[in-house]
C-alpha cells in the first residue's frame, strides 16, 4: 500500500516526498440503541375514524361501525392500533384524539414505533465526528505504531462529547432508514450510546515538496476511510508547515 501511494504522489516529477511515517489513530466503537418509526400515508378508513372521534361522541366500536358502514371487526382492529400508538384515548367513556392523533390526522401520515434496535458506529475524537468504515484485521506491526501526535493524553478515559444529531447522521449513513413506496422507516429517538472499545487505525503520512511552487504540504492516508484524509492533512499543514522547511529543506 505504501509503495502504491508513493508512486501515486510522485507521478508529477516536480513533487518529491521529503518524509514519510506511520502512526495510529484511535477510533471509538459506540453501540447505539435507537427506536425506528414506520411512516405511511394514512388510509381513508383511519382518517374517517379519527375525524369521527374528533367531531362525534363515540363510546363503542359498534357505533362507529354503523356510522361508517364498515365491518365492526375492522373498526375494532383499528381502534386497538390507534390506542396502542397513542392516537386516541378514552375519557369518561368517550373516545377522543390525543395531541399526537390530531397532529397525524392533520399531516395525513400514520406513524408506528417499531421495536428498539442497536448498531455500532465509529467515532474519532480527532475529527470530532463519526466516520463511516469497517474495522479491519490488524496489520503486521500495527501494535508498535505510535499514536497520532495530536491526540490528547488520557484519551482512553476521556468522556466523549457528541450530539444526538451526529449519532442520527451516522446511523443514516449506515443505511438504517429506508423507503419503499409510501412506507418510510426513520429514526425516531436515540435511546442510549455506550462506548465499547477503542481500535488503533493505521495511517500513512507523507510530507511533500512541490519544487516548482516551493510548497510543503502533508498527505495522510486513512486506512479506515480508505482514502486521503483532508481533516488530518489540514491539521498537520496548519500546525507544522513552518517547521518542515527548516527540518527537511535546510
Amino acid at each position: 500500500m505504501e509503495k502504491r501511494l508513493k508512486n501515486e504522489l510522485q507521478q508529477n516529477n516536480k513533487v518529491k516526498i521529503v518524509h514519510s511515517s506511520r502512526w495510529s489513530l484511535p477510533i471509538h466503537s459506540i453501540e447505539v440503541e435507537y427506536t425506528p418509526v414506520k411512516r405511511m400515508k394514512m388510509d381513508v378508513l383511519m382518517k374517517m375514524m379519527l375525524i369521527a372521534f374528533q367531531k362525534a361522541e363515540i363510546t363503542e366500536a359498534e357505533q362507529l361501525s354503523e356510522l361508517l358502514l364498515v365491518e365492526q371487526l375492522f373498526v375494532e382492529d383499528l381502534i386497538d392500533i390507534m390506542g396502542r400508538t397513542g392516537l386516541i384515548e378514552k375519557k369518561d367513556s368517550l373516545f377522543s384524539l390525543t395531541v399526537k392523533g390530531s397532529r397525524q390526522l392533520e399531516n395525513g401520515i400514520f406513524e408506528e414505533e417499531q421495536d428498539m434496535e442497536s448498531l455500532i458506529v465509529l467515532y474519532s475524537v480527532s475529527h470530532e465526528s463519526f466516520l463511516n468504515g469497517d474495522i479491519k484485521p490488524a496489520m503486521d506491526g500495527e501494535a508498535e505504531l505510535v499514536t497520532y501526535r495530536y491526540v490528547e493524553e488520557g484519551y482512553l478515559d476521556a468522556e466523549l462529547s457528541f450530539k444526538n444529531e451526529q449519532v442520527i447522521d451516522a446511523l443514516q449513513t449506515k443505511g438504517v432508514e429506508e423507503k419503499e413506496g409510501d412506507v418510510q422507516v426513520v429514526i425516531s429517538e436515540i435511546q442510549s450510546t455506550t462506548e465499547l472499545y477503542v481500535d488503533d487505525i493505521p495511517c500513512l503520512e507523507f510530507i511533500l515538496h512541490n519544487k516548482e511552487e516551493d510548497l510543503l504540504y502533508a498527505r495522510v492516508w486513512n486506512t479506515l476511510l480508505e482514502r486521503w484524509d483532508e481533516k488530518l492533512e489540514n491539521e498537520l499543514n496548519e500546525k507544522e508547515r513552518l517547521a518542515w522547511r527548516e527540518k527537511y529543506l535546510s
